[in-house]
């Protein structure tokens, strides 16, 4: 079996070159670490991870809590996350956290004990014993997708990236507008959540800017999901000054939202318009095509990833907010003719 000192004279450096290689704990010449990962693929070397962790206690892994994984929108951030890490030679854990503050507590718990270096989570509504426990034993955190208000303690540290939520709902609010809708309601997510608050917030703005009064009887909670948005709707509808133009806050609404136009026979955009937030495949493949606001998923997690290397390699910094635009994807189910292709930025 190769040893680091065969990819060493391989190489044509020090074991210590390969050894800053393979643990990231200093530079490399990029000709040099090149060098380096060819004689590691020629000769078949596997390193000894188990005894490299006890030496710099670090595993290179990385624990990753995200809520619905199955949705597609989750799916697409797990891709970027394991992507990044991969490419800087860091192995995933990953579990569900079923945005229970209990459960997600216990299974972040179960990652820090199978000592992964760091943690990124999309925390749940009420991450209070989850916070506190990462604060007690100081694990390196990035919280993703969803915010936690950071106190003025400067010894917070935890990190956040997210995507862009007011402006772009604003966008989709005011672009309903534009098109002379005077009742546009929203089926908001689960309350408690910043991505929630946010989108609202951006709801408001929306009509602020189009000088519409903001009725909160259009405003209805589907709670993130399919059949919470069903049950939402259906009551938005039945209503007795039902809206004439529809936003959804994310894509798993979106479908619950169309469930409950079909059943009560009602046609987009001929009966009632509708916008969402997230874009997914198959929201151009629907009839009439869905006007989304698309969040750039990937690249939320690659960007976690980055930022909680940064935190590795400097523990002490002061925490940091990242935020991404998104896009506003123009296509018919607001109502407007049909322009293929068409995607400008949202905000």
């Amino acid at each position: 079996m190769p040893t680091m000192a065969d990819v060493a004279r391989s190489a044509g450096v020090s074991v210590a070159t390969v050894s800053h290689v393979l643990n990231g704990t200093r530079p490399v010449l990029p000709r040099t670490r090149q060098a380096v990962l060819d004689a590691i693929d020629a000769l078949g070397y596997t390193p000894n991870t188990l005894a490299r962790s006890l030496v710099t206690s670090r595993t290179r892994s990385i624990g990753l809590a995200v809520s619905a994984i199955s949705n597609p929108y989750f799916t697409e951030i797990l891709q970027g996350v394991e992507a990044a890490a991969l490419e800087e030679g860091y192995g995933l854990l990953i579990a569900d956290p079923h945005d229970d503050p209990g459960h997600e507590r216990r299974v972040v718990q179960l990652l820090h004990e199978r000592r992964v270096d760091g943690v990124i989570v999309a925390p749940s509504p009420r991450p209070d014993d989850l916070v506190g426990y990462l604060a007690r034993h100081a694990v390196p955190t990035v919280f993703l997708d969803r915010a936690v208000d950071a106190p003025t303690d400067p010894a917070f540290r935890f990190d956040q990236v997210h995507a862009e939520n007011a402006a772009p709902t604003a966008r989709l609010v005011t672009h309903l507008a534009g098109l002379g809708h005077r009742r546009i309601g929203l089926v908001a997510g689960l309350p408690g959540l910043s991505t929630t608050r946010e989108r609202v917030g951006g709801y408001r703005q929306g009509l602020a800017a189009a000088a519409l009064p903001c009725d909160e009887r259009l405003v209805v909670h589907g709670d993130s999901e399919a059949a919470g948005a069903e049950r939402a709707t259906a009551e938005l509808l039945a209503s007795a000054a039902p809206p004439t133009a529809l936003v959804s806050a994310n894509n798993a609404m979106t479908i619950g939202a169309l469930r409950a136009l079909r059943a009560r026979g009602l046609t987009v955009p001929g009966d009632i318009a509708l916008c969402c937030f997230d874009d997914f495949a198959w929201a151009d493949v629907f009839s009439p095509r869905l006007t989304a606001i698309a969040q750039p998923s990937r690249e939320l997690g690659a960007t976690a990833v980055r930022v909680l290397l940064e935190r590795l390699a400097e523990p002490e910094r002061p925490a940091r907010a990242v935020r991404l635009p998104c896009s506003f994807v123009h296509r018919t189910s607001c109502g407007c003719p049909e322009e293929p292709g068409a995607s400008t930025p949202g905000g």
